[in-house]
């Protein structure tokens, strides 16, 4: 008797987007014309919320959005250069918090 081989479990990715890599997909989707304010991008993409770690911490899109030093932005590109550091600030500062070191160490 052979027993049957592995299954493909499809339903784990084998990579886990967060910060811009998370947000491309949706800017991809939408319908927006640069130049754009921060309110036409938020409302475009319905303000979803963005995970910025591989633990699957969110961050609404209007929240990071404030953080930005300008309203309106030329190109898809200079909004998301502007907010990869964003993104990478409340990745710094997540894990450097008690659940977040918890969270690094456990595998769920």
């Amino acid at each position: 008797m052979a027993a049957r081989p592995p299954q493909q479990d499809s339903s784990s990715p084998d990579a886990i987007e967060f910060g811009i890599a998370a947000l491309v997909g949706n800017l991809d989707r939408a319908d927006i014309e640069y130049p754009a304010t921060r309110e036409e991008i938020v409302r475009a993409l319905g303000d979803p919320e963005v995970p910025y770690d591989a633990a699957g911490n969110t961050v609404a899109l209007s929240e990071a959005m404030e953080a930005l030093p300008k309203q309106e932005f030329e190109s898809e590109s200079e909004l998301l250069d502007l907010l990869h550091p964003v993104f990478e600030e409340y990745r710094v500062s997540a894990s450097g918090s008690l659940l977040g070191r918890l969270r690094s160490i456990l595998p769920f």
